[in-house]
């Protein structure tokens, strides 16, 4: 059989614009000799939906939509996932569905078996499981459709244990020919190895080959980044789709295809490939077509102003330099040589007249007081302030620069560089962003050398250096990964062999924080752990760790 797989990017909630994308990709897929065309899971609507499904007209217009697109689908079948209304007056309202689709009409229906409420996901939040997944009949073959984690079973994985059932039992003993599994898996880094192991597993399993059809784009804070596949009945990899790009491929499985030879992956380039698309559709279906990035001559925001020239073109990014009287000459020199080097708009903006009118408004109340962090923060929010402004004037987005190892100890100041409407690197540790400087730089400079070689600096205070206030960032990221992502504790941390006072002072400051990071603008998620969505603590609390 050949199947079609339409690795489409959709927009939550865009229905009318989604239904002409599917529709469009089916025609083409149809013309190049598909014989059933496969979307990805909640297609209809745009993955995730979120409370938008609690809106009471929401779920009835997705499926009339899926019923217009229904009535185009001719005697080759479409597989397209969408919201079902649960009939039943017990349970959660609504199915996450798949519609088999032919001759106009919607002839079959799936329906997810196993809910994530884990990481991301609120499945159970919303949706009602199925009690297994169908098989249908076609072209003389039986087919077994699941829907995004019913096959994240049968695989000696840690995701395992989060389920009990097994849908794929069911599968099997129906003794399928072919298993489609349509998805909206985010990505993170290292999950493409993750899902291709999981894939191969299940073929083995089902003794059938699996199609793997998977959602493209950016959405809020997370990133698909497609990456479908086919694998045979022994679980190799037959044909791939590009990843972190839309793609129509008709696989054809009857035939023996040559097998791939697939480029040599590189972590650092898909962080940087996820974090262009991230960004890019964030501010597209936001609707915003301008950048703006607060230029400091330091590491984080050349990073995120060579990654908005990438995902917006340089003409329409705008990179503004604050200087304050404490800040050094070669940081005004190096953000100019940056936007030089990028081609972007560059102004500059002196901030210290802004910031003697506000420590001259607040002298009288604080006479008598010692200057300290509180003078700092007036320059950060100073520049907030002005940003902001010009975010609002020129109608750009404004991007925070903060990478994810000062946002975990809260090295960043609420109001002011904290100010924006998406947090590009707060995914990112101080260490990674190191090396996707270093990796944006691999065919011409972009970042000058003098940015990526000098010591970070909030430059808030003469000569202050990042290391006086922080371990150096390779044991800090160390520390971070094992407290924030695996759940360590400080014993734990501390029996590992890191300095004592070094780990409970940094534990502290990443609790202490929580109430920054909960006020914190959206950001890109690329670990299997990102702070903000799938990681909910109480910003009041007092374990001690």
């Amino acid at each position: 059989m050949r199947i079609g797989i339409a690795q489409i990017n959709t927009i939550v909630g865009d229905l009318a614009g989604n239904r002409r994308k599917v529709i469009a990709a089916y025609e083409q897929l149809c013309r190049a000799g598909a014989e059933l065309v496969v979307f990805p899971e909640l297609a209809v609507c745009g993955f995730p939906p979120r409370d938008l499904l609690f809106k009471r007209r929401f779920v009835p217009d997705v499926e009339e939509s899926l019923l217009q697109i229904a009535n185009e689908v001719g005697e080759i079948p479409a597989l397209i996932g969408f919201v079902e209304t649960n009939p039943s007056s017990s349970g959660r309202p609504f199915f996450n569905a798949a519609a088999w689709c032919i001759n106009g009409s919607i002839e079959e229906i799936g329906r997810k078996c196993l809910l994530p409420s884990y990481g991301v996901f609120e499945e159970g939040r919303y949706f009602a499981p199925g009690p297994h997944p169908i098989v249908i009949s076609h072209a003389g073959q039986k087919i077994g459709i699941t829907i995004g984690s019913d096959i994240w079973t049968e695989s000696p994985l840690p995701e395992q244990a989060r389920y009990t059932e097994r849908p794929l039992r069911h599968l099997k003993e129906a003794a399928v020919d072919l298993v489609i599994s349509i998805a909206a898996s985010p990505w993170y880094s290292g999950k493409n190895e993750v899902r291709r192991k999981i894939v191969s597993d299940v073929a083995r399993f089902c003794k059938a080959p699996v199609v793997y059809c998977n959602s493209i784009g950016g959405n809020d804070e997370l990133i698909f980044d497609g990456s479908s596949f086919a694998a045979d009945a022994d679980g190799s990899v037959l044909a791939t789709l590009r990843s972190f790009e839309e793609e129509m491929q008709v696989v054809d499985l009857n035939a023996e295809p040559a097998r791939q030879k697939e480029e040599p992956r590189s972590e650092i380039a898909d962080i940087e490939r996820a974090l262009v698309l991230g960004l890019r559709d964030y501010a597209e279906k936001s609707g915003f077509q301008k950048a703006l990035i607060g230029l400091s001559g330091g590491l984080d925001s050349a990073v995120v102003a060579a990654l908005a020239a990438k995902a917006f073109g340089p003409e329409k990014v705008f990179g503004v330099a604050l200087p304050s009287p404490i800040s050094s000459e070669h940081s005004l020199t190096d953000a100019e040589a940056l936007a030089k080097n990028l081609g972007i708009r560059f102004e500059t903006i002196p901030i210290d007249g802004v910031v003697q009118s506000a420590e001259k408004a607040l002298a009288p109340l604080f006479a008598g007081l010692p200057r300290d962090v509180t003078e700092e923060n007036i320059q950060a929010r100073t520049r907030g302030l002005l940003l902001m402004a010009l975010s609002n004037k020129w109608h750009a987005l404004l991007l925070t620069t903060g990478n994810k190892s000062e946002v975990a100890v809260g090295y960043c100041t609420l109001y002011g560089d904290m100010a924006g409407g998406l947090a590009v690197l707060s995914d990112l540790p101080k260490t990674k962003v190191f090396e996707l400087g270093y990796h944006l730089n691999r065919d011409k400079e972009r970042i000058p050398i003098s940015t990526l070689t000098k010591p970070p600096s909030a430059e808030l205070r003469p000569d202050q250096k990042d290391e006086d206030s922080l371990p150096p960032y390779p044991i800090l990221d160390a520390i971070l990964e094992r407290y924030v992502e695996k759940g360590e504790s400080s014993q734990d941390i501390i029996r590992a062999g890191f300095d004592e006072a070094a780990v409970r002072d940094i534990v502290r400051k990443v609790d202490l924080n929580e109430y920054k990071r909960k006020q914190a603008p959206p950001g890109l998620k690329i670990s299997p752990l990102a702070f903000g969505t799938g990681r909910r603590l109480p910003i009041v609390q007092r374990y001690v760790s």
